[in-house]
């Protein structure tokens, strides 16, 4: 029979422990949502974002997981250069492009994995998968009409980029061993934080304000997040999880325009709609098809 250790059914999760899984899934989306935000008002470059978030992230991953950052092997090296290639390219393209455009290009990832899983792991490309894509790519076309406004090519480009770069990490973690995803995520906070040395080395020290910004951006966006998003993803159903996980993109461009005043395009509004409702109604439609064929066994 087949293991579902993974995505357990609803009535073996207890019932207070799926509602403190999902409240930590929400609380977790919410916080990455936050991203967006604070690389947009901090005035420092990129690298010297990354420096310092990076930095905070290490930390926490350091002090909760200890010697599991040290279990690392090729997959889990390759895993963090992934990993690392992907917060670089977000937050250049943040700062290039407008929040809603590095958020939403980002999230094609799911594009690069299906078209990848045939070449890894020899599934067949299903159609629903098909129309997915094709949607996706629709959608992505609508960000690079009529020159949208904020961001120009290069921060589209790099954004796309940072697209293909999650894809790398979700399928280099998923080719390695559970034991090795926590290392990985350490690592590459390390990668980043020696990429963004030189520029933390040139910058100014940064206000009380400001340090609260970076320190935020570390300890609590990214290393408070992943720890309630691993926690939640204990407690709840893969399609919950995956769906919740979708008030990321959604929030993210709403915070930067509340606190920042950028307004994104209304063919990336359109464009990140289409991506993110393509992306949904196929995490449903798989869903029922996985359930259906579970209960033929």
């Amino acid at each position: 029979m087949k293991d579902n250790s993974r995505n357990p059914l609803p009535q073996q999760i207890p019932l207070d422990e799926h509602r403190r899984g999902m409240a930590a899934v929400v609380v977790a989306s919410v916080l990455w949502s936050t991203g967006g935000l604070f690389i947009k008002l901090l005035p420092f470059s990129a690298f010297t974002i990354l420096f310092y978030r990076s930095l905070c992230a290490a930390l926490v991953f350091g002090v909760v997981y200890r010697g599991n950052v040290l279990k690392v092997n090729r997959l889990s090296w390759l895993a963090s250069g992934f990993y690392a290639l992907l917060l670089i390219s977000f937050v250049s393209a943040t700062k290039l492009t407008t929040a809603a455009n590095a958020i939403f290009l980002q999230y094609t990832a799911p594009v690069y994995v299906l078209l990848a899983e045939p070449l890894l792991f020899g599934l067949k490309l299903q159609r629903v998968n098909v129309i997915t894509i094709i949607a996706c790519i629709a959608g992505m076309a609508l960000f690079f009409s009529d020159n949208l406004q904020g961001g120009g090519g290069w921060g589209n480009t790099i954004a796309l980029a940072s697209g293909v770069f999650l894809a790398g990490l979700l399928l280099a973690q998923r080719l390695n061993h559970r034991s090795h995803y926590t290392a990985a995520i350490f690592w590459g906070n390390i990668l980043v934080m020696l990429a963004g040395l030189p520029a933390f080395l040139q910058a100014p020290a940064p206000t009380p304000a400001q340090a609260g910004m970076l320190a935020f951006l570390g300890f609590v966006q990214i290393g408070l997040g992943y720890l309630l998003f691993t926690y939640g993803l204990k407690h709840t159903l893969a399609i919950e999880s995956a769906l919740i996980a979708m008030i990321e993109p959604v929030l993210n461009p709403i915070w930067v325009w509340l606190g920042y005043g950028e307004q994104p395009s209304v063919q990336a509004i359109c464009g990140g709609l289409i991506i993110i409702a393509a992306l949904s109604i196929r995490i449903i439609i798989t869903e029922r098809a996985n359930r259906k064929a579970f209960r033929n066994l």
